[in-house]
């Protein structure tokens, strides 16, 4: 098999795997290939550091053979799927060839598991490594963390990778244990964990010896799939707030289920998987919604969602749903909230809340103001007044409800690898 046809199997394969996110680098390498410096033209994907900075990733596996057979994966060793693998130097040769080419700045590597799991995170070290003491690579690299793999080898990791990721897939042991039964999420959770401890450790170290180098910038990240197993919506947002709580984690990602069947029996779903037409994909919308209310807005799990509401709204968004559930608090004065009050209005975001405190601490806020400070007054309109003037006073939760929702309902969400 050539490497062409290695790359359209490895890259198409590498689609199921959530990749965005946000955080430092280890910094621009003026010169370097891949180099945030060296011009690359009309950059897409998601943002990497705090200046907005946006770079597009060239996300591959390095095999798709895999030894495990875990249900929900399209890669599982049962599956009927054309196998391909590439060696180091092909990898490299590939991510060089595509970043000089300025077609990407910016490698996400994960594997199958197609050998024990420390030589699979040895292979991946090794193109990572190879990539910046041999290739002259300066971009982004995002490594995947291979499960059962020890702290020494995720030490070499975060030693070459911007970012590490050890994915716990299922939100519950029983649901890993019938699902993907080779898996365990305490090997998981202790990855995370010595991802945490050495990242503190490299930290300290930095204090002492400024030549110390960096330990994986832009910290660690893992991976949820979403609508496999019957957890519900509750228990996967508790589950990421204890993950950010615990393991200092950047970004949890959400990714809808895709429908498998029975290996070789093709449309016959498998009975331990659920039989749905196609993926969750407005439940993962609301899930990132929610996730992002967590992590920037203060909201705690319990406030977006209780025993009695188990699943988030399909046809809200989880603010509006949660003010609509609280219209007492509202009318807010906008001229005299603090911040962590308007972080709670439908419309207002972090920056435009920032932008609302600043403004008004020189001048008078008035509704044509608020657009330029970033207020989307179509959703705030009904939940704030500026010093008893309305521009709509809030109405009966029916009637917002039917004024607020998405017209698009379940269909609003897009796949992630196709958007």
């Amino acid at each position: 098999m050539d490497v062409e046809e290695k790359l359209s199997i490895l890259a198409g394969a590498a689609k199921y795997d959530a990749s965005c996110g946000s955080g430092p680098t280890r910094g621009s390498r003026q010169g370097k290939a891949g180099s945030s410096a060296s011009g690359l033209r009309n950059p897409i994907g998601v943002c990497l550091t705090g200046d907005g900075r946006c770079i597009r990733l060239f996300k591959v596996l390095y095999s798709n053979v895999c030894r495990f057979d875990c249900a929900y994966c399209v890669h599982r060793v049962s599956a009927d799927t054309k196998r391909a693998s590439f060696t180091t130097d092909e990898l490299i040769g590939l991510t060089c060839a595509l970043y000089r080419g300025k077609y990407a700045e910016g490698l996400f590597l994960s594997s199958g598991i197609f050998a024990d799991p420390d030589i699979v995170m040895e292979r991946l070290i090794a193109t990572a490594k190879k990539l910046r003491t041999e290739a002259g690579y300066g971009g982004y690299i995002h490594l995947k963390l291979i499960p059962g793999v020890g702290q020494a080898l995720i030490r070499e990791a975060g030693r070459w990778a911007d970012r590490l990721s050890a994915n716990i897939e299922l939100p519950t042991d029983q649901s890993l244990q019938t699902l993907a039964p080779q898996k365990s999420g305490r090997v998981i959770f202790q990855a995370m964990q010595d991802v945490l401890h050495l990242g503190a450790q490299y930290t300290e170290d930095r204090k002492r010896i400024k030549a110390t180098p960096a330990f994986a910038p832009a910290g660690q990240s893992t991976q949820l799939i979403v609508g496999a197993t019957s957890e519900d919506d509750r228990q996967v947002l508790a589950l990421a707030a204890s993950l950010y709580r615990r393991f200092g984690l950047r970004r949890v990602y959400y990714s809808a289920y895709i429908p498998v069947g029975v290996p070789g029996r093709a449309g016959i779903p498998d009975p331990r998987l659920p039989d749905i037409p196609g993926p969750p994909f407005i439940r993962e919308h609301r899930l990132y919604q929610a996730d992002w209310l967590l992590r920037f807005y203060h909201f705690r799990t319990e406030e977006i969602l209780d025993p009695a509401t188990p699943y988030l709204d399909t046809q809200l968004d989880p603010k509006t749903a949660w003010a609509i559930r609280h219209l007492g608090l509202f009318p807010l004065d906008l001229s005299s909230a603090d911040y962590e009050a308007l972080l709670r209005v439908p419309g207002i975001g972090a920056a435009a809340g920032r932008r609302i405190i600043e403004a008004r601490r020189s001048r008078s806020l008035s509704f044509e103001s608020l657009r330029g400070l970033g207020v989307i007054l179509k959703r705030a309109r009904y939940f704030i007044t500026l010093k008893g003037a309305f521009l709509d006073r809030p109405e009966n939760p029916q009637r917002l409800r039917s004024l607020l929702s998405d017209p698009e309902g379940p269909t609003l969400q897009a796949p992630l690898f196709d958007a």
